[in-house]
């Protein structure tokens, strides 16, 4: 029987049982009945359990699911979704620009953050969903650690691969021996299909804009998590935003975070656009934290495309974006305060995993946010330093390696090292519109039109 994974209700009873716990509801009741009705836990690292449930379980996990979006939450007041709302909970909200104050970015600098997000992303691709000691423990058995280039199973001792395989569809394509060009990721994939956005609808576009694109380019097949139910809900018939809101337990993930970086790009030290149109993107698949994610990660990009700022400054730009009383803003701000306090990057990984891991899932916006501030700013920005630290933590590693090797690459002086990009070829796998086989400088010229456009 097709197991399909990230839809199917009982297996996101789970996450949504966990959601409810974090924002705010009470879930403890509806948790009883599941468990009493002889329901399990969501999937830790897949999406999937591997068993089918019976007729009843299924019917139940959906009408629980239902009871679950209905209850009250404590936090609705300080975690907005609705745009207006949140920007009257951020005192500094920078001031909007009718145009960009900057010139857009040279086609060199795009062409460096294009790479930079390949790069980070294809550090972390083989190591996806494995704990942080498995990770630790395939870099040590090879010399390199703490991480400084691509994995590699070379000399990695056959108990220790049995133990803590690599990322099963992503070893063949992403270890150092393997690499020949960019294969294809969701990390990747959604910053093409935004760039498809703004050619297509362009800076005024709507959220019912980027669902029917999705409908038009993106294969259902390469969604995941907040993005296939979101994708689902389409399909069904829903509208936004209530696209995201539909037994959708992914949507405070990190899905819409990954999906930022073009908001950014193309509008250079004009960071409360580049967060609205995050939002306009995001609210399509996710709600308050999930949303707050992209918005900041818009507004740290948009200012560090200018080239004029260290990366401290756009961090703490990110943040006026971002509701100073909401969870994601409060572990942020717990991330910066130990990355400044701890030389040894270990300790402060230590001290994010002890405080979210236990709550969160691996994919959830909030630790992984607070994971890619702490790595810029232990390693100063430095691009190297910055996606090392970020994949070394664990969690979402491809994501987290491909946002810190964008904003990382836009502030370097210089290009990007060698032994980076020359395996990636200047060529980009995708299955997103004409994209497939497409170069990192072609990309950042048609990008640049983007910018450059009124």
């Amino acid at each position: 029987m097709l197991r399909l994974t990230w839809v199917q209700p009982e297996d996101l009873l789970g996450h949504e049982l966990r959601q409810a716990a974090q924002d705010g509801r009470e879930p403890s009741a509806i948790a009883a009945r599941w468990r009493a009705a002889g329901g399990t836990e969501a999937p830790e690292r897949a999406g999937a359990s591997d068993r089918p449930p019976t007729r009843y379980l299924r019917l139940l996990a959906e009408d629980l699911l239902d009871e679950l979006a209905d209850l009250p939450g404590k936090l609705a007041d300080q975690e907005p979704t609705d745009l207006a709302r949140i920007k009257s909970l951020c005192p500094n909200w920078p001031t909007p620009q009718a145009t960009s104050p900057h010139l857009p970015p040279r086609p060199a600098r795009l062409q460096a953050a294009w790479l930079g997000r390949a790069v980070g992303c294809l550090l972390g691709k083989p190591v996806e969903k494995l704990p942080l000691d498995g990770i630790r423990q395939l870099a040590r058995a090879t010399g390199n650690w703490p991480l400084n280039s691509y994995f590699t199973a070379r000399g990695v001792p056959a108990e220790l691969l049995a133990a803590h395989p690599w990322n099963r569809r992503s070893a063949p394509t992403s270890l150092a021996e393997n690499i020949d060009g960019m294969p294809e990721d969701d990390d990747l994939n959604y910053p093409l299909l935004n760039l498809l956005l703004l050619q297509r609808h362009g800076r005024d576009f709507t959220t019912a804009d980027v669902a029917k694109l999705w409908l038009d380019e993106l294969p259902a097949g390469r969604t995941f998590t907040a993005e296939r139910i979101a994708y689902r809900n389409l399909l069904t018939g829903l509208e936004p935003p209530r696209t995201a809101r539909h037994r959708n337990p992914f949507r405070e993930w990190i899905g819409a975070l990954i999906r930022a970086d073009l908001h950014g790009w193309t509008n250079p030290g004009n960071p409360a656009a580049a967060a609205e149109q995050a939002h306009r993107d995001a609210t399509l698949t996710h709600t308050a934290n999930g949303v707050y994610a992209a918005m900041f990660t818009a507004a740290t990009i948009a200012t560090a495309t200018t080239g004029t700022h260290d990366i401290h400054t756009c961090l703490r730009t990110g943040l006026t974006v971002v509701p100073p009383n909401s969870r994601l803003a409060k572990a942020i701000h717990h991330a910066l305060q130990l990355a400044g306090k701890h030389r040894d990057f270990d300790t402060i990984v230590d001290e994010l995993h002890a405080t979210y891991s236990p709550t969160h899932h691996w994919v959830h916006a909030i630790p992984n946010t607070a994971l890619i501030a702490a790595a810029l700013t232990h390693a100063d920005g430095d691009f190297t330093g910055s996606i090392c630290r970020a994949v070394s933590g664990g969690w979402d590693t491809d994501s987290n390696g491909a946002t810190v090797g964008s904003i990382a690459a836009l502030l370097s002086d210089t290009a990007l090292p060698d032994r980076w990009t020359t395996p990636l070829k200047n060529r980009l796998a995708t299955s997103v519109g004409d994209f497939n086989g497409i170069g990192f400088d072609t990309l950042a010229r048609l990008t640049h039109q983007e910018t450059a456009r009124p």
